[in-house]
């Protein structure tokens, strides 16, 4: 099959297929490696692969999870995010290409090399069946994450799916606070009364939380500054009241020089025609124990700002970033995941 008429045939007609199933098209594993090197196929995901003309779309997506997941297992998680066509995945493990999945309590978990399983109670109501594959729905994946996720990456999800539609805030509210025994539901509780839908990047929901473990006042995210000649500029995180500006420059977000020099003839524009001022966060002003951003938003703002709350550092490696801040439950109590 091709797409295009010209194009050359498509390895394996262009369906997703698996690394055991690769010598069935007269692919060798190094004849593989070597299509991957030079750009021929796209990995999905760990031992999935299609060729890297077939766009990127959901239905690629759920053809490649359908070849690894078990008749009984439900999709979930960030890989139920990524079905959507959400990148949720902590900076971390953008790479780990490993399908999460569940199966309902008192059945076999998901044992697959490459895939990440567990066991969780879940209603009927929290699944739906898309194209051949059952799936959390986006209000449960949400809240999942919201209770599974190291907060600030918790919160990028969850504003992600507000951002996108495919949850409503105040339902998303109403659906955690009906949760009762879950692991991190505290958490997903807090979170959720935060949600912001007007958020448009990862780095402004952690810079966005930070703002608010300092105490101080919400900003208003994506605000519009429209100059004389009606163009519009919009600032990630202000205080419009008081003319100062908070932006995320993050090297995730801002990799190249014409990227950052767009958003300095930007706030250099707003600073010298209305008297805009700025506080830029960056990764390491937001994450771990520097506290010039927080301080620096709280003077600009007329604000006093406190410190953070226990949680916000990640986790040490080998430690538990499900639950920050707080121990496991005893064994002897029932905890529903």
């Amino acid at each position: 099959m091709r797409l295009h008429a010209g194009m050359p045939e498509l390895i394996n007609d262009g369906s997703p297929f698996t690394t055991e199933h690769a010598p069935s098209i007269g692919l060798t594993p190094k004849m593989l490696r070597l299509r991957l090197d030079q750009g021929l196929l796209r990995r999905e995901f760990r031992n999935v692969y299609v060729d890297a003309a077939v766009p990127d779309s959901r239905r690629t997506r759920l053809r490649a999870l359908a070849l690894v997941t078990p008749d009984n297992a439900i999709v979930c998680d960030e890989t139920a995010a990524w079905v959507r066509g959400l990148d949720v995945f902590a900076p971390g493990r953008r790479r780990d290409l490993a399908p999460s999945m569940l199966v309902r309590h008192g059945t076999a978990r998901v044992e697959r090399p490459g895939s990440s399983g567990r066991q969780a109670i879940i209603d009927p109501d929290d699944v739906e069946y898309v194209d051949g594959l059952f799936v959390t729905t986006p209000l449960r994946t949400a809240s999942d994450l919201l209770r599974r996720m190291y907060r600030p990456y918790a919160l990028a999800a969850a504003d992600a799916f507000a951002h996108a539609g495919l949850i409503d805030v105040d339902e998303m509210i109403d659906y955690v606070a009906r949760l009762k025994g879950y692991r991190g539901i505290v958490q997903a509780r807090s979170l959720a009364a935060v949600v912001d839908a007007r958020t448009q990047a990862p780095g402004e929901s952690w810079q966005r939380l930070r703002i608010l473990d300092a105490g101080l006042p919400p900003p208003t995210p994506q605000f519009e500054v429209v100059d004389d000649f009606g163009r519009s500029y919009f600032i990630d995180l202000p205080y419009p009241d008081v003319l100062v500006g908070t932006e995320y420059d993050g090297r995730e977000f801002h990799t190249d020089d014409r990227h950052r020099q767009h958003d300095r003839e930007r706030r250099t524009y707003l600073s010298d025609l209305y008297g805009w001022r700025w506080v830029i966060g960056t990764r390491e002003r937001i994450f771990g124990d520097d506290v010039s951003f927080r301080a620096r938003a709280g003077d600009a703002a007329g604000h006093h700002a406190v410190g953070a709350p226990v949680g916000h550092t990640p986790p040490a490696r080998g430690g538990n970033p499900l639950v920050e801040g707080r121990q496991p439950p005893p064994r002897r109590h029932w905890v529903r995941r």
